[in-house]
């Protein structure tokens, strides 16, 4: 039997990648499901690799339980405060009929045409941060300089957040996903982004806005807890700033390593929507959709016996590089039909803000290379520092010359 290695699996050298792409050939070559321990200690859990069986596991919440369950069986049975900003109102930590409830509510704010609507802002945002990293090059920090900011004051016109306090939200959001953190410091960057969302909310109460969080409380105030819409708020935040500020610096990486398919991006303007989901399929920095699933009941998956208890996570990453769902998945083809790709999750839990990523990227990677077309790496491959100790992969800083 082939030594199944700990999760999270390290990055492919000289691949922005976070993991050996022949590990996991490897483990899906066993089955589509496996027992595996994890790398920091607890139970073993079983890891769904196969993309069939990824979507059918991600299908099915009725056996695979994504809630966060209070002594009673229900969330609402706890009062912990470790339960507020992060747990009660995000989508993710429910099941239907409350993550229907959460959900119905949400689908409005992201449809295709109110991201038509967001698409000048957005255009607006990306030509500002390209003509700053213009003026003070020829050389910056692409994190830093861009891919950070751009979604995060994309998401911040989306929740309201005003122009004054966009820095300190940044800063926060940052902090969030940083798994180097001890825990006292985790608990300070979350009371302090708590509070920071509880007077933002307050404020939209009073007078609510034409942003999201202000269209929340109009339409539907009633209907939603204060801590619902803190949980709503910083779901969002999460969803819509550390994943594409992630695709847009891997994605950059990827492609000064294929420029022939950086060409495709920059001069076809017909090709970047395809592009966008190869990259996202190729890269997929959020390597599961959300928590380990509880098992409700027993449960044959993959042709492995589950017991009710047993804790599952669906492999997103692998699902996409399954070579039953696209031919030699460990090569980026930016030509390629991606379409089906799990890179938002699937099923109910597939990700609400995934129209606003792909127009985020569409409009953000076409530019950035037109802008700066003789775009490198200004220091060695070796020297990047990947974002291992995250729940979104990533690199720390990326900096480029052109």
């Amino acid at each position: 039997m082939t030594e199944i290695p700990t999760f999270p699996l390290p990055p492919l050298h000289g691949d922005p990648t976070p993991y050996d792409a022949g590990d996991y050939r490897r483990l899906r070559a066993e089955g589509p499901v496996v027992r595996l321990p994890i790398a920091t200690g607890g139970p073993d859990v079983w890891l769904v690799t196969q993309y069939a069986e990824v979507r059918k596991l991600l299908s099915d919440p009725a056996h695979f339980s994504n809630a966060v369950q209070g002594p009673n069986g229900r969330l609402g049975d706890r009062s912990d405060e470790s339960l507020k900003g992060f747990v009660i109102g995000n989508p993710l930590m429910y099941d239907p009929p409350e993550h229907t409830r959460l959900r119905r509510l949400l689908t409005g704010q992201f449809t295709v045409a109110r991201m038509r609507h967001l698409r000048p802002r957005i255009e607006q945002i990306v030509t500002e941060h390209l003509d700053a990293m213009e003026a003070a090059g020829p050389s910056a920090d692409l994190v830093e300089a861009f891919s950070l900011p751009v979604p995060s004051l994309v998401i911040c016109e989306l929740l309201g957040v005003p122009y004054a306090d966009r820095e300190d939200f940044q800063r926060r959001s940052n902090r969030l996903l940083d798994m180097t953190l001890d825990r006292e410091a985790h608990a300070a960057n979350t009371a302090e982004m708590n509070a920071y969302m509880y007077g933002l909310i307050a404020r939209e109460r009073a007078e609510p806005g034409q942003e999201l969080l202000g269209l929340l409380v109009r339409e539907h105030g009633d209907d939603l807890t204060d801590d619902e819409l803190l949980g709503i708020g910083n779901t969002l935040l999460v969803a819509g700033h550390e994943t594409t500020a992630n695709m847009l610096s891997l994605g950059t990486l990827l492609l000064l390593h294929r420029p022939d398919q950086a060409a495709v991006i920059r001069d076809e303007p017909d090709a970047v929507t395809p592009a966008v989901e190869e990259l996202l399929r190729y890269l997929t920095v959020a390597h599961r959709a959300g928590p380990p699933r509880h098992v409700t009941e027993d449960i044959t998956l993959g042709g492995r016996q589950l017991r009710a208890g047993d804790l599952v996570i669906p492999s997103l990453l692998s699902a996409n590089r399954d070579e039953a769902f696209v031919k030699e998945p460990d090569e980026l083809d930016v030509t390629r039909d991606a379409a089906g790709h799990m890179a938002f999750g699937h099923g109910v839990h597939h990700c609400l803000g995934a129209p606003l990523a792909r127009l985020e990227m569409q409009v953000a990677f076409p530019a950035l290379l037109r802008r700066f077309p003789g775009l490198k790496l200004a220091v060695p491959y070796e020297s990047l520092r990947f974002r291992l100790q995250s729940t979104v992969y990533g690199v720390e800083s990326l900096p480029v010359t052109w």
